[in-house]
């Protein structure tokens, strides 16, 4: 489903994405990268980090559930026939342009929710009960996830960076301002 709209003479550009969902993707960016930087310095940093990362992702499903239009995962998660379409647009050069997200961008909010919550659990119980509750199991796979889930930010970053210079629209602008052109 293209949502793009044709421009009438009116604004040159529409909302979408609100203050709570801006708040939310720069605030779990934030947690993540002090979580990822002090690992294995700043244990207490760390874990607040990592705590607070969990909680951003609560949040978000939450606002995912009842938030705004563009906010609610029913707007942007798609299933794998959409994903694959697109994905045939864009290796063919001509992908469909959308006004929220995309249906493989929408597929990667979900796997980068579900990386940080599981990085975050695994976190926890390498830390439960004083020596950890699973110990090294669940520090290794902690470790792992951790790695997995910087690979899946940074191929984010780059398509974010790469869809701006296909649409000729600067995707990083629109997430700090909510706005993007119609």
């Amino acid at each position: 489903m293209t949502d793009a709209l044709p421009h009438d003479g009116g604004p040159r550009t529409v909302r979408v994405w609100d203050l709570a969902v801006r708040g939310l993707h720069w605030g779990l960016a934030g947690a993540f990268a002090l979580a990822y930087a002090t690992g294995d310095e700043w244990m207490t940093v760390h874990e607040l980090a990592g705590f607070a990362a969990v909680a951003i992702v609560g949040l978000r499903l939450v606002w995912g559930a009842v938030g705004s239009e563009r906010a609610r995962f029913s707007d942007f998660v798609r299933g794998p026939g959409a994903i694959f379409r697109y994905l045939r647009g864009l290796a063919t050069g001509r992908p469909a342009r959308h006004v929220g997200h995309n249906p493989a961008g929408g597929f990667f909010a979900v796997l980068l929710l579900i990386l940080v919550a599981a990085t975050g659990i695994t976190g926890w119980l390498s830390i439960a009960g004083g020596g950890g509750l699973y110990g090294e199991a669940a520090e290794e796979l902690h470790e792992a996830l951790a790695n997995a889930t910087l690979v899946a930010v940074l191929i984010h970053a780059a398509a974010a960076v790469g869809m701006s210079l296909m649409h000729r629209e600067n995707l990083i602008r629109a997430m700090l301002t909510g706005r993007k052109k119609r």
